[in-house]
């Protein structure tokens, strides 16, 4: 079909012109590095989504000519997307989005499994989405199990195994985590979850675009934006055999697990710019990790008090996420976009949350000043050079605006007492922290200080805060307002 085509076609023409990288992906002349959340729009899908309009407009479920035409492209569509997830064309349904294959994957699932029991399993850092749908089984009654992870934000498959019971109807996992690109032990909870009896569930929108997930899941959902396919189009694969009875109003399109008129021209769109990255994938993966490895090593060396988070082998190819002491995630993005960086952040200081990213929190890391740098293909060295370039001056100054203290405490003053206590309530990220690395001179080595908090974040950066700058975290306890955090001076 003309619309499956893997050709490129050029996009429209940038801001300032810049060479099309070989493959074949046009970019912004504006360095765009936030991927994970949504690949530009590859040239394959703009141009099969310009023929669909003129082609797939009719039903698919009609008999006439034009509903003939349009179910030919659907079903060519299907076929496609099926190839590339390792299934059946019957086991594969589009759906509006990968935020709704999950609720519908999970809810079906559940329920199919009902005699077996309500209990779900999942790692504490999956997509926000699962966690909403095992909120909803909370709330309705089930049980849930939270596998923890590691510092790397992975999880250990035997943990994952010791998590499955007698009554476990589903078990969830991501291929790759979408905020620190941690690949987790897909294959081998899968065989785990083979052995209990269990289906499960694997969360492919991050890396479905870079490779086949490993086999032996039973459910597979994707997100065609994440790959550089048009938004509103997800993908839920139900492997023949499992127990699966959708939830919803009963409906004839997708099997009866979509339900609605399909966005035809979106949906075929989605499938051939997925065939094109797939045969990209390769060259992509190699060139992409080169530059994120860059990235890896030198921001501890360029901005001082920074941790990288996230496995440093077992990783997306384009993927790499580091904190910074003394800032504030939302101001940091700003001035990056200033600087025509667009970049995405996990901080507990987006003015829409005013909470810690789920998932650093699962690992234990630092929490303020994230930054999340994904690279969509094509992105060219000159890219991440200009980026390393402006990224010492801009943290440095939103810490200076912060009153943030130099890279290295002051000596202790003479006579100090044995303990002081600061104040922090009501004073948000990266504030408590800043606070804190002023005064620890204060007090000689083996003297105290406590913080007094309410904010959230303050549980994961003060004792992160401790371990990058070898002093030692004391714990916790409840305070009159908030919570006491005390740290014991070592250097």
């Amino acid at each position: 079909m003309c619309c499956l085509v893997t050709g490129g076609v050029a996009g429209p023409a940038p801001r300032r012109p810049r060479a099309v990288p070989a493959t074949g992906v046009s970019v912004s002349s504006v360095p765009y590095f936030d991927a994970a959340s949504a690949a530009p729009l590859h040239p394959v899908a703009r141009q099969a989504l310009l023929a669909a309009l003129d082609e797939g407009w009719a039903d698919p479920a009609r008999l006439y000519r034009e509903g003939r035409r349009a179910r030919l492209l659907l079903d060519a569509a299907r076929e496609a997307a099926a190839e590339a997830v390792g299934c059946r064309p019957d086991e594969l349904v589009f759906t509006p989005s990968g935020t709704r294959a999950l609720h519908d994957g999970i809810a079906g699932a559940l329920a199919g499994r009902r005699r077996v029991g309500r209990h779900l399993v999942v790692s504490a850092v999956e997509h926000s989405a699962v966690l909403h749908s095992a909120d909803a089984l909370r709330a309705a009654g089930g049980t849930v199990t939270e596998v923890e992870v590691d510092r790397a934000g992975r999880v250990d498959a035997a943990a994952y195994a010791a998590a499955l019971r007698a009554d476990t109807a589903l078990a969830a996992l991501q291929s790759a985590n979408h905020e620190v690109g941690t690949e987790q032990p897909v294959a081998e909870v899968a065989e785990a979850c083979r052995a209990a009896g269990v289906p499960l569930l694997v969360d492919a929108a991050q890396s479905l675009g870079w490779g086949p997930v490993a086999p032996g899941w039973s459910l597979l959902t994707a997100s065609a934006h994440k790959w550089g396919g048009p938004s509103g189009v997800g993908l839920l694969a139900v492997r023949k055999g499992v127990r699966f009875a959708a939830q919803g109003p009963a409906d004839e399109r997708e099997s009866g697990r979509s339900p609605g008129f399909p966005d035809l021209p979106a949906v075929v769109a989605a499938a051939a710019s997925l065939r094109a990255v797939r045969a990209e994938a390769a060259a992509e993966d190699a060139r992409l990790r080169a530059l994120v490895e860059r990235v890896r090593s030198r921001v501890p060396g360029l901005v001082p008090d920074v941790e990288v988070v996230g496995d440093p082998v077992r990783r997306l190819p384009h993927l790499v996420t580091f904190s910074c002491l003394y800032v504030d995630g939302e101001t940091l993005l700003h001035a990056l976009d200033r600087e025509g960086f667009s970049v995405s952040s996990g901080s507990s200081c987006t003015s829409s949350t005013l909470r810690p990213s789920h998932v650093l929190q699962a690992m234990g890391v630092l929490s303020e000043g994230n930054v999340r740098l994904s690279l969509p293909r094509g992105t060219s060295p000159e890219d991440v050079e200009a980026f390393l370039g402006v990224l010492p001056g801009v943290v440095a100054s939103v810490r200076e605006a912060l009153g943030a203290p130099a890279a290295t405490a002051p000596a202790a003053a003479p006579g100090a007492g044995e303990e002081l206590v600061v104040d922090s309530l009501g004073k948000r990220c990266p504030i408590p922290v800043i606070e804190l690395a002023k005064v620890i001179g204060d007090v000689p080595v083996g003297g105290l200080v406590t913080v007094l908090s309410d904010d959230e974040a303050a549980r994961l950066d003060i004792p992160a805060w401790c371990s990058m700058r070898g002093q030692e975290y004391v714990g916790e306890r409840p305070a009159e307002t908030g919570v006491a955090y005390t740290v014991r001076r070592r250097t």
